[in-house]
């Protein structure tokens, strides 16, 4: 499917209002469930160059917008001595390819320059970056068992595709017992439809709906 520049980042925060009011419209709230830094994993899902970049094979406009409040939430992690993983989806050949090489003809090989995190979502030395080759963050990858050794009960899941590796990735973390809290405006993918779809199935079944704004004001 052709990637839509569905949002920019003038409209970003009001997409995001727009958003979780359709979805809370739908779900019922979970007032139990709320997010705090110091339990709290911000996951960063394979906002690569081949998915974040302008020069990028699969290049997402949709991402361009989200990129200010994943900085700032980035601020806010740190800032406050939070947790932050980053994930990055790479593939070493043909024999690590499994059903994604049947599923799609392209993928993105590690070492190869669109396997790199995006220059203004870099890593500081002391955050683990993990690479899958998968949807699924926790498959295969030792995160479930850092996050266990680290303490820390609930993640909150950014990046892309929403569809794809973030719902997997939240579906997986509800699965092992983690709570799992997603930004609806810090993470995206092709089209608003499959935005919103991914959203609403996440909200019906294993997550809590934010926004950056609602976690930057600790509401």
């Amino acid at each position: 499917m052709r990637a839509e520049p569905f949002v920019h980042r003038s409209d970003i925060g009001r997409k995001a209002v727009e958003w979780l009011g359709l979805l809370r419209d739908r779900t019922r709230p979970r007032p139990d469930l709320s997010v705090e830094i110091s339990r709290c994993a911000l996951l960063v899902i394979d906002m690569l160059r081949y998915f974040a970049h302008s020069g990028g094979r699969a290049y997402i406009p949709s991402s361009e917008a989200v990129l200010p409040g994943l900085g700032r939430l980035l601020q806010l992690w740190r800032g406050s001595g939070g947790t932050v993983v980053f994930t990055r989806h790479c593939h070493s050949g043909p024999e690590d390819l499994g059903m994604l090489g049947r599923f799609f003809v392209d993928h993105i090989r590690c070492g190869e320059r669109d396997s790199e995190i995006i220059r203004e979502l870099e890593p500081l030395p002391t955050e683990r970056v993990y690479l899958k080759n998968t949807y699924d963050a926790f498959h295969g990858t030792g995160l479930e068992e850092y996050l266990l050794e680290t303490g820390l009960e609930q993640v909150l899941i950014t990046g892309v595709l929403t569809q794809m590796c973030c719902e997997t990735t939240a579906r997986s973390a509800f699965v092992k017992d983690f709570e799992v809290f997603v930004p609806v405006d810090a993470l995206t993918t092709t089209t608003e439809e499959l935005h919103l779809c991914s959203l609403m199935s996440m909200a019906s079944c294993c997550a809590v709906m934010t926004s950056t704004e609602e976690l930057l004001n600790g509401s």
